[in-house]
């Protein structure tokens, strides 16, 4: 399946020629099911080729070239490929799971204008991320980046007609612009050292480049303002709630197994940079801290089901950035892969709840729905459970091997796991508060909200199934040892990090890594399972049959209910700023200074031309008289010049 494995990158990107050059002619069934096969079939040849490389033993990755693309001088890059573990691990997930949401679009969006359209953008959208994780070098990954990026501003503003869409998009594409630029500085640092802008060359080159140590923080901190704005950690991570106003699929895609996670992936690809940049890893620690708790602050009071669970998304995510920052790679990639199951499960049953209720999207006018959308009620069950760390679900392993490393770390890592902690409890508090109020307790459904509630088609429920059975395994490829000292992922992911933490004893040889006793993992994980059924206990008895109304809202309830008041913030310092800026540069250095100067010196060459036009009279005399009088100064210049 090796040799096969181009088809991974062609057929989504012959889905989304197909779908988008056809949408017109073709029909929703044959859109829907060409566009989901372009992704399952690569699933499979991935699965084939997962097996065919041997991951646990191989060491090397399998490097192939599709096209030649850039050549100046010495400067080569290819579109060419790497397929090694951190790549078959991700395009394992965004195939997978992306499958699944192509499955469930087709029932979820079957009456909606524009269906050939949006399959056609799910398809880019899964190429571009396979070009971003698959890819050889830096180059191809930031097209990757850049092709999520403006699929994801395609499929938020997918309504465009809307205005609130519209504005999503934009927000979505302008904020990441702001990451991009750290992108390309780490990229030109990079290349600046090395000489070269490939993965397996970097990793071969930098233990020999001493020199790199003086930059290599700068670098880090560089790809991290890029990963801060793909994966929507503080302070760029206001357009990821607002992506809402995008269809509830690309809610899932995009926040489940994808684009959101692209910043994860960058830090693990660069981790020989990261594992040796101890600042910039410390700032990573604390960013991620700080966000998943302050994320998680917010969807408390929130009632839009889908802006609860992109909340989530971003609190998860700092979760995972928390990982990366103490050096817990395998705990990070870890939590990416059950966060892809359990979001995208909770994802995709609030749009089952949606679509059964006839796109009521708001928890107060539900209630009760779990008696008439059982399977929905049963599966979204299960990712509130895992998301919430409660045993033996696939999150409380994930998220507890990450608070343990982070209590292990050097650095106050006792406060970052006591912010971990917290999140914790809230997470647990604000997901079963969602749930409750949605499938359980008093029905407070509309006459038309209830007429039109039913369980959702089988294109929607057999996804939110197997997603519900991945969010209740997976956890089991790592485990603690009080359940059986499972470390299936660490073997895994030795091959890819190895040349990392290999030159961070080079370069660091009086770093000291703390090793947690039997005793203090277990209390570690007691603490995080009491709190999570603490949140549970809260959520259920405080708010599981309460609605929180505008009049409830008072004091940091309020705060927390308006988000901190961040966008009102960036509204008034930067959006109205930049307005500002831009109409005084316009209207005031624009028309009132450089227009005039110019003006000024067409006016001054318009005056001297007039004056010389007055010499032009068109009689022959005139003329022979300037001749006359042009000679006799010559002669006196000529006489003067030589007394």
């Amino acid at each position: 399946m090796l040799d096969l494995f181009y088809l991974v990158i062609l057929l989504p990107l012959l889905g989304f020629l197909h779908n988008g050059l056809l949408f017109r002619k073709i029909t929703p069934r044959v859109s829907g099911t060409i566009g989901t096969l372009m992704v399952f079939l690569p699933f499979l040849i991935t699965l084939g080729a997962f097996l065919e490389f041997n991951p646990m033993e191989r060491t090397d990755p399998y490097l192939f070239t599709i096209l030649p693309w850039i050549q100046i001088g010495s400067f080569k890059v290819d579109f060419g490929y790497q397929v090694d573990q951190l790549s078959l691990y991700m395009t394992l997930i965004i195939t997978g799971i992306g499958t699944l949401i192509h499955l469930y679009s087709i029932g979820y969006m079957k009456l909606e204008v524009g269906f050939n359209r949006f399959f056609a953008y799910l398809n880019l959208f899964i190429f571009s991320m396979l070009n971003l994780v698959l890819s050889d070098n830096l180059v191809l990954t930031f097209l990757g980046w850049e092709g999520v990026g403006l699929c994801s501003y395609l499929l938020i503003g997918f309504e465009y007609e809307k205005k609130s869409a519209a504005d999503a998009g934009m927000k979505a594409f302008v904020v990441n612009r702001i990451g991009d630029f750290g992108f390309i500085i780490a990229m030109a640092l990079v290349y600046w050292f090395t000489g070269t802008l490939k993965y397996v060359e970097i990793v071969a080159l930098l233990p020999g480049i001493d020199a790199f140590q003086s930059v290599v923080n700068w670098v880090a901190i560089f790809f991290f303002i890029a990963a801060i704005g793909k994966s929507a950690q503080i302070p760029l991570f206001v357009w990821l709630p607002d992506a809402m106003a995008g269809p509830t699929p690309v809610s899932a895609l995009i926040h489940a197994a994808t684009m959101v996670t692209a910043g994860i992936f960058l830090i693990a690809r660069m981790n020989i940079v990261f594992l040796n940049a101890e600042l910039a890893s410390l700032i990573i620690a604390w960013t991620g801290g700080l966000t998943a708790l302050m994320a998680a602050s917010i969807a408390i009071f929130q009632n839009d089901i889908k802006k609860v669970l992109a909340y989530s998304t971003v609190s998860q995510l700092g979760y995972m950035f928390l990982a990366m920052g103490v050096g817990a790679y395998v705990g990070g990639l870890f939590h990416l892969m059950t966060h892809a199951f359990f979001k995208a499960l909770l994802f995709l049953g609030a749009g089952s709840v949606i679509y059964g209720l006839h796109h009521e999207q708001d928890i107060q006018n539900m209630g009760g729905v779990g008696k008439y959308m059982k399977i929905t009620f049963l599966t979204f069950a299960i990712g509130t459970i895992a998301i919430s760390g409660l045993p033996p679900f696939s999150g409380f392993f994930s998220k507890d091997l990450i608070l343990e490393k982070a209590f292990a770390y050097g650095n106050n890592g006792e406060v970052l796991w006591g912010i971990g902690i917290l999140t914790a409890l809230l997470t647990s508090f604000y997901m079963f508060r969602l749930f409750f109020l949605t499938f359980m307790g008093e029905e407070r459904l509309s006459k038309e909200a209830k007429s039109h509630l039913h369980e959702s088609p089988w294109t929607m429920t057999l996804p939110l199934v197997l997603l519900a059975v991945g969010a209740a395994v997976m956890g089991f490829l790592q485990t603690p040892f009080y359940a059986g000292s499972i470390d299936l992922l660490q073997q895994y992911f030795q091959p890819v990090l190895e040349p990392g933490f290999a030159l961070q004893a080079q370069w660091n040889p009086n770093q000291e890594l703390t090793i947690l006793s039997h005793s203090t993992e277990a209390i570690l994980a007691a603490i995080s399972v009491g709190l999570a059924i603490i949140g549970l206990i809260f959520a259920y008895r405080l708010l599981g049959g309460k609605i929180l109304n505008e009049t409830d809202r008072k004091g940091f309830t309020r705060v927390l209910a308006d988000k901190y008041y961040i966008d009102e913030f960036y509204d008034a310092v930067f959006v109205r700023g930049y307005k500002a800026l831009s109409n005084f540069v316009s209207e005031t250095l624009d028309k009132k200074v450089i227009d005039r100067f110019f003006l000024i010196i067409g006016f001054g060459f318009g005056t001297f031309a007039g004056a010389l036009r007055r010499v032009q009279t068109g009689f022959v005399g005139d003329y022979a008289l300037y001749i006359v009088l042009g000679t006799i100064a010559i002669m006196a210049y000529v006489i003067v010049k030589g007394v």
